[in-house]
């Protein structure tokens, strides 16, 4: 319930001039789960490029009045924004927008560069001046010099991911083009689809391509290049099957809405399994089973069909809490918890419940949720979790970087259950994510330490503000 993941992306091109920045507006709304810190949407009318981006959630960065100012054109892209890479202000906002001596370039990225560090240094060694403090202002300055050396937007595009690690997906508009990009694991999702009238989109997950009505085409493969332009839709592949693929098994356990579909899989079938999975592997006599809003409720309901224990509705989130929600300051006696989620107490009273939840990260959330079942009159909370524990960090857009915030590096299973104060705990069997999807190619790091590339020596959140800082600290010392 305190896991986070990098951004949602949202592309859209039209053959004829029309109101593409409303239509990206529904795709990043339908994609608004995926980040709510900030986004923007940058439009091409004829090789003009308009954009605003800011702070806060879909709704609140774009009004009415906003999007009706924004210009007709052939072309967008859009983007709303978790980071973790970067803290939260609005020179961090995406699309990251440049300008070069062949005209300008927008870029929306999904993941997280596990080399950044090591090309930021780089770059900067050769004079670049770095705006923000995300990778994706790297991503931008690197095909920006393989352009200046290149033929075309696509080719330096398929340079540049020579340079790339870890994980990337890209949506970038040039002045003529449209191009979607996911890295050669294919860490995090990308797909296509097309609309009654002719309008090609790109999103995340499908479910962004159905809110804007356009039917799906297919997901973006591992290292492919798709090029929109004019003459419609060119693909490159010189970087397929370059490397293992290794989609994150959190886009299935957590990030990902139910109804979309990635890689061929459907989330919400692979959430339905996960909690068969734990009804055989963590069987207990119980009352009702209830899921943890929102991640939760899919694998709580496969939990009761295979065990036969009734599923009931026994948390209620309030969905009007947004990135703007103040937290309660230590002085105050509220807690956060409570007005985030409320048990339903008809559910719960006097029954042995079993609590669904997608992970626990430091244990503090659960044990609050816990306490707040057992408040509302439950006799039991038996807690079961759609993951394994989590022990290790995440270097490609899963918002998790430090062993020592990891309750389970620090404490067996019996332990944690205590901690969170259930009457029982079970994890997802390590050697059961691979039954969570049709195929294989997960990355599941996160759990085993299993990296799919060099592991940076510094990968931490804040890495590029904490140089920042240094630099300025050396400043004041001269």
């Amino acid at each position: 319930m305190s896991i986070h993941e990098e951004c949602g992306v949202f592309g859209a091109i039209a053959s004829q001039p029309c109101n593409v920045a409303e239509t990206t507006y529904y795709g990043l709304y339908a994609l608004q789960h995926r980040g709510q810190e900030s986004c923007g949407i940058v439009v091409n009318d004829d090789g003009l490029f308009t954009s605003h981006k800011d702070l806060g959630l879909v709704n609140e960065v774009f009004s009415r009045e906003i999007l009706s100012q924004m210009p007709r054109g052939t072309m967008a892209v859009g983007h709303t924004r978790y980071g973790t890479t970067g803290t939260t202000n609005r020179r961090n906002c995406q699309p990251i927008e440049v300008n070069h001596q062949k005209g300008r370039m927008a870029v929306a990225h999904n993941g997280n560069l596990s080399n950044a560090v090591k090309l930021r240094n780089e770059l900067e060694l050769s004079g670049a001046i770095f705006h923000t403090t995300t990778d994706t202002e790297t991503i931008a300055y690197i095909i920006t010099r393989e352009r200046l050396k290149s033929a075309s937007i696509e080719e330096a595009v398929s340079r540049a991911m020579d340079y790339l690690e870890g994980a990337y997906s890209l949506i970038i508009l040039s002045p003529q083009k449209l191009i979607c990009v996911r890295d050669p694991h294919g860490f995090r999702p990308l797909c296509i689809g097309k609309t009654e009238d002719g309008m090609y989109v790109a999103a995340s997950e499908s479910c962004a391509l159905h809110a804007v009505g356009a039917e799906f085409i297919r997901d973006v493969d591992p290292g492919e290049i798709l090029v929109f332009s004019r003459n419609g839709m060119t693909v490159r592949r010189e970087h397929c099957g370059e490397k293992k693929k290794h989609l994150c098994v959190f886009e299935y356990i957590y990030f990902a809405r139910p109804d979309s579909c990635i890689d061929a899989s459907s989330v919400h079938e692979s959430r339905l399994r996960a909690g068969r999975i734990l009804a055989e592997t963590h069987p207990c006599d119980a009352d009702v089973v209830i899921g943890a809003p929102d991640s939760g409720l899919d694998a709580a309901l496969g939990f009761s069909r295979a065990s036969g224990i009734p599923y009931g509705i026994g948390l209620v989130k309030n969905k009007y809490i947004g990135r703007t929600f103040i937290a309660p300051g230590q002085g105050a006696r509220i807690d956060g918890v409570k007005i985030k989620l409320s048990a339903v107490e008809s559910c719960v009273k006097g029954k042995r419940v079993v609590l669904v939840d997608d992970s626990i990260v430091r244990g503090n959330t659960m044990a609050r949720v816990v306490k707040l079942l057992k408040d509302a009159g439950a006799e039991e909370v038996h807690v079961r979790i759609s993951s394994p524990p989590f022990l290790h960090p995440c270097y490609y857009g899963t918002d998790i970087d430090s062993k020592e915030h990891l309750v389970a590096c620090k404490h067996s299973v019996r332990e944690i259950g205590e901690i969170i104060g259930a009457d029982s705990l079970g994890y997802l069997p390590l050697d059961r994510l691979g039954d969570l999807i049709d195929g294989a190619g997960l990355c599941s790091a996160c759990f085993d330490g299993h990296y799919p590339t060099e592991i940076p020596q510094d990968g931490g959140k804040k890495r590029f503000e904490q140089k920042l800082c240094e630099v300025k600290k050396g400043e004041k010392q001269l």
